[in-house]
């Protein structure tokens, strides 16, 4: 692949504010087991290599078993899920797919299963892992 755009040298202020973003999320009261899950399906959906690379790593860190890591991608027919899990894999998903809209059923589902504050925590990580993964696409961020 051709060199490309390098956004911390060239923007960044913009750049520091995506950082600032993902600092904001460290603080949350998410589990990081929610954290994880929502950056992992979220890359997997997105094609991110070195976000699943990165997250997957991470989950390990954290005490994800293999089992599970290897299930996100297909969590609907997977049991090793419980119910909260599940309802944020669904919003991730229709986040990130968002031209399809997230429809009512996944959002009232979510909405039903955490409080507002859990909730646009959740959304916000969405959108975060969202933008960090279409900056190492666009950039061609590869994984080791």
């Amino acid at each position: 692949m051709n060199s490309r755009i390098v956004i911390p040298q060239v923007a960044p202020e913009a750049y520091q504010a995506l950082m600032n973003l993902e600092k904001y999320i460290s603080t949350t009261s998410l589990t990081s087991t929610h954290k994880e899950l929502i950056k992992i399906r979220a890359s997997q959906v997105n094609g991110c290599a070195f976000c699943i690379n990165m997250h997957t790593a991470d989950a390990r860190k954290l005490g994800e078993t293999e089992q599970r890591i290897y299930l996100t991608s297909a969590w609907r027919e997977a049991d090793v899920f419980t119910e909260e899990e599940k309802a944020i894999l669904a919003l991730t998903e229709q986040v990130t797919l968002i031209s399809n809209h997230v429809s009512d059923e996944v959002y009232q589902n979510a909405a039903r299963l955490f409080d507002e504050k859990y909730l646009a925590e959740i959304i916000l990580t969405i959108i975060t892992i969202n933008s960090w993964n279409r900056l190492a696409i666009t950039t061609g961020l590869r994984a080791v």
